[in-house]
């Protein structure tokens, strides 16, 4: 069970450094045309760059952040440029605050059945031969052993895959202390007194897939297992784009590194993103706004923001946080650019 709960905690939360665990960057490795195509994908998605921004609307103001949930000492540069917006912030926003942290770990350590189903068919029983011996290996390598895997849920799973073994045992070890920004921004606004707002409940990681059919949830499986083996590179890669500010290229690299290698169609991989983002990304988007803009609205009533930080992806695209807030009638700048 303890294996459970760090793997949650870590997909949620972050406390860990992917600095630490060895990796190749997978752009480096690519042949001009293939980073071409993921650029060419990227051009025209709005807001598809970029870390900071502001929005503003009258004398509403709110700072927005992407973080990142893992821990690496880059983020000091962040934290610093966060620093003055902080000082004038009146409420932080982020997408787990520490009462719904706090919820969460305690109902995971009462109720396995949140990740296992003890009663449905299990995983070697929806999976070949082949997929299973693959799965089972690659959550091995995660600390859980294979009679735990076959019944574990199948967005768990599927969510596991993306971490790296190195990340999931410096967690479990107890050796990753360097905290993701989304931790340290909220440390930092409760050591200014600041109150930290939580922009979703603390379950929201249990209703996300819980309308999928039995297909889509082995897909979500087939989809991520090819990258398991290489997700020290994927760690890497990805950390990289992030702090170049390429928030977007972060999403297109899986979608065609998945096109290459998972063995799907195009097809099967399109609707494998669509699903993902829609459920990860676009629904949690659209909720956040109202928080948001609430919150701004009270904080302009005392002559300050609010600061608000939570997953970069949340950023771009036609439903990302950004786009939202602009059709709403806010003012978008970006502030790292």
């Amino acid at each position: 069970m303890r294996s459970l709960l760090v793997g949650v905690l870590v997909l949620w939360a972050g406390a860990v450094s992917a600095s630490e665990c060895l990796g190749t960057n997978l752009f480096d490795t690519m042949t001009p045309d293939q980073r071409a195509e993921i650029d060419a994908a990227v051009a025209d998605v709005p807001f598809h760059q970029g870390l900071l921004w502001r929005a503003s609307k009258g004398d509403q103001r709110m700072v927005l952040v992407g973080t990142y949930h893992f821990g690496d000492p880059r983020h000091d540069a962040m934290m610093a440029r966060l620093e003055p917006m902080l000082a004038n912030a009146a409420a932080v926003f982020v997408e787990t605050g520490p009462a719904e942290e706090r919820r969460l770990t305690e109902a995971l350590a009462s109720d396995p059945t949140l990740m296992v189903d003890s009663t449905g068919p299990t995983l070697p029983e929806r999976l070949d031969d082949r997929e299973w011996a693959a799965l089972s290996a690659a959550m091995a390598d995660r600390g859980t052993p294979a009679i735990i895997t076959s019944k574990l849920r199948p967005w768990y799973v599927a969510m596991m895959l993306g971490v790296s073994p190195c990340m999931m045992r410096q967690v479990a070890d107890g050796h990753g202390q360097r905290e993701g920004l989304d931790r340290r921004l909220m440390d930092r606004a409760e050591a200014l007194d600041i109150p930290v707002r939580s922009l979703e409940p603390w379950d929201t990681v249990f209703t996300l897939f819980r309308d999928l059919t039995p297909q889509q949830e082995i897909e979500m499986i087939r989809a991520a297992l090819p990258a398991a083996s290489h997700a020290d590179d994927y760690a890497v890669t990805l950390t990289d784009a992030y702090f170049a500010g390429d928030v977007w290229r972060i999403w297109e690299f899986g979608r065609f590194d998945a096109y290459r290698n998972s063995g799907l169609t195009r097809d099967q991989i399109d609707a494998q993103m669509d699903l993902v983002k829609e459920q990860l990304m676009d629904r949690r988007n659209a909720a956040w706004i109202g928080p948001l803009t609430k919150g701004a609205r009270k904080a302009a009533a005392q002559g300050k923001g609010i600061v608000a930080g939570f997953g970069a992806l949340h950023l771009p695209g036609s439903g990302g946080v950004l786009r939202l807030l602009e059709q709403d009638g806010w003012t978008i700048t970006r502030l790292d650019g």
